[in-house]
């Protein structure tokens, strides 16, 4: 997720997903904070969708921002 056109389409595959804010969005990561569990798993659904993976699934707590790198797979 190093060029814009990946950081726009891991953007564009989360943003629009209730209960999701999108914190930071840079080469290689994007940090969102989610609502509930239901959203977190929607949330690397939509990235593994978009052709990436998410690491740190272990890391999202819903009661805290949740950080996930993002790498082509």
């Amino acid at each position: 997720m190093q060029s814009t056109h990946c950081q726009t389409r891991v953007s564009n595959a989360v943003k629009d997903i209730n209960g999701v804010q999108i914190d930071n969005l840079q080469a290689g990561e994007i940090t969102v904070s989610v609502a509930s569990e239901d959203t977190k798993e929607e949330v690397v659904k939509a990235i593994e969708k978009a052709g990436y993976s998410v690491s740190g699934k272990e890391n999202c707590d819903t009661s805290e921002k949740s950080k996930g790198g993002c790498c082509s797979k």
